[in-house]
């Protein structure tokens, strides 16, 4: 019999069969809740490990070598198998039969890995009968139409058709890399952040970098602008000293407490009460998982807010 020491980690074999079926790094890391440079990672290491190249790296895009399509086609068929089985194992559970139906929660890839993935361990222990099931996207999620059940949305809150309770309100700050700003390189005003390009996550209705200028009296019009595709990347450029970030302090509290990121004009912090992380329903009667995943989750942003950033 084969020992199991040999297999690599499977941490990595997720990360390849993602990257693999999607043929893409930023979409394998949304499903799995980690960063794209964490899957990057893993699957480097995973080549190592096998000493064979699994991709080919082009401009744009990404293929499976002959070895690595071979490879992936195995490596799937081992998880579906492990799907298949945990599936049937559930079929048996007495607790999971409370809620047959999955409850389908839109909501940020960011706020996903950065916040409630870490979270999530508790929701399952404390309502083992309800099948999560979270669908990151950066495109708002139709919860009036019913293409999910629920959703989790960051921003002011007043979107049509849906009802939206306040979870928690966001504190929004200038971040950076420690060395961006280091000695001389120290701004003494707003206005000596334009020496640096904007990082900027794509959204339907930007408001964040507009509101803490207007606050700041600062004129963004000749602003160097770097957009990249969301919240995540926007941080993982800022970690890499790319430009400067509007820091969601809920989302980068670690970040923060570690000095990895720094405020780059201390004190200059914009707390608006409206701007935060909404739970977005349809408008009527919710249906009890609905209802309980709501409860838990204004609980657990309460017990964070009153947490100091870095400690939650």
């Amino acid at each position: 019999m084969r020992s199991t020491r040999s297999l690599p980690p499977l941490i990595s074999l997720r990360a390849f069969e993602a990257t693999a079926r999607r043929l893409s790094f930023s979409q394998a890391a949304e499903e799995l809740y980690v960063t794209q440079s964490a899957v990057s990672h893993h699957i480097q290491r995973l080549e190592s490990e096998l000493g064979i190249a699994l991709f080919e790296r082009r401009t744009r895009a990404i293929a499976l070598t002959a070895q690595g399509q071979a490879y992936y086609e195995r490596v799937h068929a081992a998880f579906e198998l492990l799907r298949l089985g945990t599936d049937e194992a559930r079929a048996h559970d007495p607790a999971r039969k409370t809620f047959q139906k999955p409850l389908r929660i839109g909501l940020l890839a960011s706020f996903a890995t950065r916040w409630l993935a870490p979270r999530l361990p508790a929701f399952a222990a404390a309502h083992p009968g309800i099948d999560l099931q979270l669908q990151p996207d950066i495109a708002l999620a139709d919860v009036a139409g019913g293409e999910v059940d629920a959703a989790i949305r960051y921003g002011r809150g007043g979107w049509p058709g849906v009802r939206s309770t306040l979870l928690m309100t966001e504190r929004l700050s200038v971040v950076c890399a420690p060395a961006l700003v280091a000695g001389r390189k120290r701004p003494k005003s707003a206005a000596d952040l334009l020496r640096h390009p904007l990082l900027v996550s794509h959204a339907r209705q930007p408001f964040e970098w507009d509101a803490w200028a207007r606050l700041q009296g600062l004129d963004l019009s000749r602003a160097g602008t770097v957009r990249l595709h969301d919240y995540n990347i926007v941080v993982e450029a800022a970690l890499a000293g790319q430009g400067l970030a509007m820091g969601r302090e809920r989302l980068i509290a670690a970040h923060l407490a570690s000095g990895a990121l720094v405020q780059a004009l201390p004190g200059a912090v914009l707390e608006d009460p409206r701007i935060g992380w909404w739970f977005v329903t349809p408008r009527g009667v919710s249906s009890e998982p609905v209802q309980a995943l709501r409860d838990w989750l204004a609980e657990t942003a309460a017990q964070a807010t009153r947490c100091p950033v870095g400690t939650h």
